[in-house]
Parts: C-alpha cells; sequence; structure tokens
C-alpha cells in the first residue's frame, strides 16, 4: 500500500508542533509512528532521533523515517512535508511581525510563547526518557552529560564521542 500519503499528513501535523525544535513534537511522533501506523518500535525512533541528533546540521531523521516507509520518494515527501508548512507560516508571521512588531501585544505574545516552547521541549524530553532509561547507567551518563555542558566549556562533541565509546563497552552493541 502507498504509505506516500500518511507520511504527508503525519509530517505536515508534526512540523506545525515544533516549537522550540523537534524535540517540541517527539511525543507526537511517537504516538504516530509508533502506536497509529506501526511503522516504528519506540526504540527505533529514539536510536534514529539520537543519531539525528549528533549528525552536523539539522535533524534529518525525517528523511530516514521517510524513507524506511516508502523508499527514496518516501524520504523526499517527509521532508517537503516537514518544512513546507513552517516555511510558508514563518514567511507570513515575518511580514506580520515586520509591520506590529512594535506594539505592546507583539511583546506580550513573545513571553507567552517562550514558556510554551521550553513546556514543548520538556514534554519531548520526558517521552524520551521513558523509553532511554532502562539501566542505572543510562540516568549517570544523561547526568554527566547534562552536568559537563551546563558547568565546564568542554566540548558537546567530545562527550557525544565519550557517550558513544561507553555504549560500545558497557552496552555491548557490537
Amino acid at each position: 500500500m502507498n504509505q506516500i500519503p500518511q507520511l504527508i499528513g503525519v509530517f505536515s501535523y508534526l512540523s506545525l508542533l515544533t516549537f522550540g525544535g523537534f524535540m517540541a513534537a517527539f511525543p507526537e511522533l511517537k504516538t504516530l509512528t509508533v502506536e497509529d501506523y506501526h511503522w516504528f518500535t519506540f526504540k527505533q525512533i529514539i536510536h534514529m532521533y539520537s543519531i539525528g541528533q549528533i549528525s552536523p546540521g539539522p535533524n534529518m531523521m525525517i528523511a530516514a523515517l521517510g524513507e524506511r516507509v516508502a523508499g527514496p520518494l518516501g524520504a523526499f515527501a517527509a521532508i517537503v512535508a516537514y518544512l513546507l508548512p513552517t516555511c510558508l507560516i514563518a514567511l507570513g508571521v515575518g511580514r506580520v511581525w515586520e509591520k506590529f512588531g512594535k506594539r505592546p501585544w507583539a511583546g506580550a505574545i513573545q513571553k507567552g510563547l517562550a514558556p510554551v516552547a521550553v513546556g514543548l521541549i520538556l514534554a519531548g524530553l520526558i517521552s524520551m526518557a521513558r523509553g532511554t532509561f532502562e539501566e542505572w547507567l543510562s540516568f549517570v551518563m544523561a547526568g554527566t552529560a547534562c552536568v559537563m555542558i551546563l558547568t565546564t566549556r568542554i566540548s558537546p562533541v567530545t562527550i557525544i564521542i565519550c557517550g558513544a565509546l561507553i555504549g560500545v563497552f558497557a552496552f555491548k552493541i557490537i
């Protein structure tokens, strides 16, 4: 069965939830791709998201998800469906903001949207954590990475490489 229309629907919808980044849409991504359409397991989504996050540039896991569901055309459809709605909205809002951005209500909107974005990101983080923390070492690694990012000047790349090496040896993936 052709999954392209479903991919377009899913990723167009998800694009509208990404205030603050794709993590904000993660709970709904899980619901749609794991529970509703059964395209992936929760573990697969977590792994694909993680690889997408540590790769340079924007998180292109969308292309990987689309490709796995419907081949190269699915990858293309998922990317366009994900990017087009928000691009069009951003262009429209940008024009309106250019005209009315100095009004008092514009600042109030910005102050109201910032905590909402944080809440959406936290919901995504909690959703992902539920599928990630299966052993104590995962908690320790996450906590250590967080503390190191917040309190040192160690490059995130170094922390990512260390996490990957610990994973290879501690979780015996190879």
